[in-house]
C-alpha cells in the first residue's frame, strides 16, 4: 500500500509509522519504503517497522531497480508500505506514477482539521483525477472526535474505503526542525508516540488492508568489485547521519571495507584509503566539531596525501573554513576548502539532481538551508529534472570532491567507485 496525501504536512509519516507498528504488533512481517529523497522520515519508520527503510524512487534509482526492490521485499514480508512524497500527483516522477506503474493501492491521508463533508469531495478528486490509478481509500488525520470521524466516513462515495482516523493529539505528532522531522534517535518518547498512533488506528478501523499485489520475478545484475580491498572511512554520528542504507550496500558490493568514525568524539581517523563525509546537522554541533582539532588535522593529512574524499552537504561544510549558525555563532573548521558558509531560515536549494561527472551520470538530490561563499570554480553542476533552479556546483581539489548534492550510489555504482578508488 502506498500512503499518499494531497500535500506535504498532512501526516503521511505518522500514519505510515502507525500502520507499520499496528501490523507488526499483529505478527506480520512489515517492510517500509520511502518515495523521494529523504533521510529523516526513514529514521522514524525504521523504528516503527523494526527493519531497515530504503528509498523506492523512479528517478534516483530507476524503474528496473524499483522492480528488484519490490520483488525482494515481497519474498520476505507480509506487508509492504510505501510512504509517498509531497502531494500524490506532485513532481515528475510522482507518487502516483510509482503506484500506477506497479499497481500498488493508494491510501490517501487527508488532514481533516476544520473540515466536514468537503473531506469526501477532496477524496473523490484524488481518486478520480487520473483514470487507472489504483486508488483504494482514505484516512482522516487530526480528526476532532469520534463523531467527526463518523461524519467523514459517511460522506465518502461507496467506491472509496474508509481506513480510519487519527485524532488531533500532540502525543501523536512528530517534532520537526529546519530540514524536516527531528532525527528518530533524538525523540526520547518516540516509542510511546508510535504505539499510541497504532492503537488509535486499530480502535478506529481495525487492521483493514487492500487486496494483494503480485510482482514479477527479478534478477539483479552483478556489480563488479571495483573497490576490492579499499578501506573507506564513513563519518557517522549525530552531526553526520544522512546516509542511505543502499549507499552503504553499494560500497560493500563494490568490494569496499567500511569503517565508521565520529567527527564529534573520535580524535583519530581509522586506517583508511578513502573518506566519505555525508550530510547531516553540523550546524547543531559547532562547538564540539571546532574543538576536535586533532581529528581535523588527521583529515587534512589524509587530503594532503592525495587520498580520495567525497564530501556531501554537511560534510562539505565541515571541510570549509568557517560555518555560522542561525544564531550568529561561528566556528573555524577543517579549512580544506576555501569556503565560508552561513545558515539561513529559508531553503537555499531543494530538488532532485542529475549530474554529469567524470564522463558518467550520477543522480541524487539537494536540500539545504546554508549559503556558501567561495572563489572555487566548479568542475560540474547538477540539473533538476523538474525544472527547478537548483543547479548545485561540484568542486574538486586534488582527490577531494565536494558538493551540496547527496548522491544516490545505486544510480551508477561504477561512477561511485571512481570517486573512492585510490
Amino acid at each position: 500500500m502506498l500512503i499518499a496525501a494531497p500535500a506535504s504536512g498532512q501526516g503521511k509519516t505518522t500514519v505510515t509509522a502507525a500502520l507499520a507498528r499496528l501490523h507488526r504488533n499483529q505478527g506480520r512481517r512489515v517492510r517500509v519504503f520511502k518515495t523521494g529523497p529523504d533521510f529523516l522520515d526513514p529514521m522514524i519508520l525504521r523504528r516503527a517497522a523494526g527493519t531497515e527503510v530504503e528509498q523506492l524512487d523512479l528517478f534516483m534509482g530507476s524503474p528496473a531497480l524499483c522492480k528488484q526492490q519490490l520483488w525482494a521485499a515481497a519474498g520476505e514480508a507480509d506487508l509492504i508500505l510505501i510512504e509517498g512524497v509531497m502531494g500524490l500527483f506532485d513532481g515528475s516522477p510522482s507518487s502516483a506514477d510509482l503506484a500506477e506503474l506497479f499497481g500498488i493501492p493508494v491510501l490517501a491521508v487527508i488532514d481533516a482539521g476544520g473540515m466536514a463533508q468537503t473531506f469526501a469531495a477532496l477524496a473523490h478528486g484524488l481518486a478520480s483525477f487520473r483514470p487507472g490509478l489504483p486508488f483504494s481509500g482514505v484516512l482522516g488525520n487530526r480528526v476532532g472526535s469520534v463523531g467527526h470521524g463518523r461524519m467523514l466516513a459517511e460522506a465518502l462515495p461507496a467506491s472509496l474505503r474508509w481506513y480510519g482516523a487519527l485524532p488531533r493529539d500532540e502525543a501523536l505528532s512528530l517534532p520537526s526542525r529546519h530540514l524536516g522531522l527531528v532525527q528518530g534517535d533524538e525523540i526520547v518518547d518516540l516509542e510511546p508516540r508510535i504505539e499510541a498512533a497504532a492503537r488509535a488506528l486499530e480502535e478506529s478501523a481495525g487492521t483493514a488492508l487492500p487486496p494483494n499485489v503480485a510482482f514479477e520475478p527479478q534478477s539483479p545484475g552483478p556489480i563488479e568489485s571495483q573497490l576490492q580491498g579499499v578501506r573507506i572511512g564513513v563519518a557517522r554520528d549525530a552531526a553526520f547521519s544522512f546516509i542511505y542504507p543502499a549507499n552503504l550496500r553499494v560500497l560493500e558490493q563494490l568490494g569496499a571495507e567500511l569503517t565508521f568514525f565520529s567527527p564529534l568524539t573520535d580524535t583519530r581517523l581509522p586506517a583508511v584509503d578513502a573518506l566519505w563525509l555525508p550530510g547531516g546537522y553540523p550546524e547543531l554541533h559547532l562547538e564540539a566539531l571546532a574543538a576536535n582539532t586533532t581529528l581535523m588535522a588527521e583529515v587534512k593529512a589524509h587530503y594532503q596525501s592525495n587520498k580520495p574524499i567525497l564530501a556531501e552537504c554537511g560534510g562539505m561544510l565541515w571541510l570549509g573554513q568557517e560555518l555560522t549558525s542561525l544564531e550568529g555563532e561561528s566556528a573555524r573548521l577543517c579549512g580544506l576548502l576555501p569556503a565560508r558558509a552561513r545558515m539561513q531560515k529559508r531553503f537555499a536549494a531543494l530538488g532532485l539532481q542529475r549530474l554529469q561527472l567524470d564522463g558518467a551520470e550520477l543522480r541524487g538530490h539537494t536540500f539545504h538551508h546554508s549559503a556558501t561563499d567561495t572563489e572555487l570554480t566548479p568542475i560540474a553542476r547538477g540539473t533538476c529534472p523538474n525544472g527547478r533552479r537548483a543547479a548545485e556546483p561540484v568542486y574538486r581539489l586534488k582527490r577531494l570532491t565536494a558538493s551540496y548534492i547527496h548522491l544516490y550510489f545505486p544510480s551508477n555504482p561504477a561512477a561511485v567507485a571512481q570517486l573512492f578508488r585510490p
